[in-house]
């Protein structure tokens, strides 16, 4: 089965706000006081919110990792900053109303044989629900496995908030 055929996820765009993944930007910082705050006063004075962060340093450099209300501008903002950055795809997935929400959602992927590499708390709550964000090594595999079971998948445009 493809993805879309049964399983409730329309990917008639491969990018825009309907695309079932969600932006992650993952920017190369160099490790000293005050540049996590640089970066972030960017973001002021646009519509552009910093919807998840995670950052992994070492002692020469930091990685911030950005999931962002409005991905599009807020990827010129990061490029006219002239900072190196990379571009992935997440999903985002609701947690479901369970004592260990996030064994099932770990069950159903191990389940499919999906890696997840990475996974950080959304600071938003799209739906009213808590949510987080995943990596994993099969995008299209991972959708399908989690809507068959009845996840909710949050997208970006999920991720805007009421101010659209």
């Amino acid at each position: 089965m493809s993805i879309g055929e049964g399983a409730g996820i329309d990917m008639s765009t491969m990018r825009g706000r309907d695309y079932p993944t969600i932006r992650q930007f993952t920017v190369f910082l160099e490790n000293r006081v005050g540049q996590l705050l640089e970066v972030i006063r960017r973001f002021e004075g646009s519509k552009v919110r910093i919807v998840a962060l995670s950052i992994a340093d070492s002692t020469e450099c930091a990685f911030v990792r950005f999931l962002l209300s409005h991905p599009e501008q807020g990827r010129e903002i990061l490029e006219r900053a002239g900072l190196a950055l990379i571009e992935s795809d997440l999903i985002g997935v609701e947690l479901p109303a369970a004592p260990q929400p996030l064994l099932r959602i770990c069950t159903a992927l191990l389940q499919a044989e999906i890696n997840i590499s990475q996974v950080y708390p959304l600071l938003v709550r799209p739906n009213g629900n808590p949510a987080v964000a995943l990596m994993v090594d099969n995008l299209e595999m991972a959708l399908e496995t989690l809507s068959t079971k009845g996840f909710t998948m949050i997208t970006e445009r999920d991720l805007q908030g009421d101010d659209e």
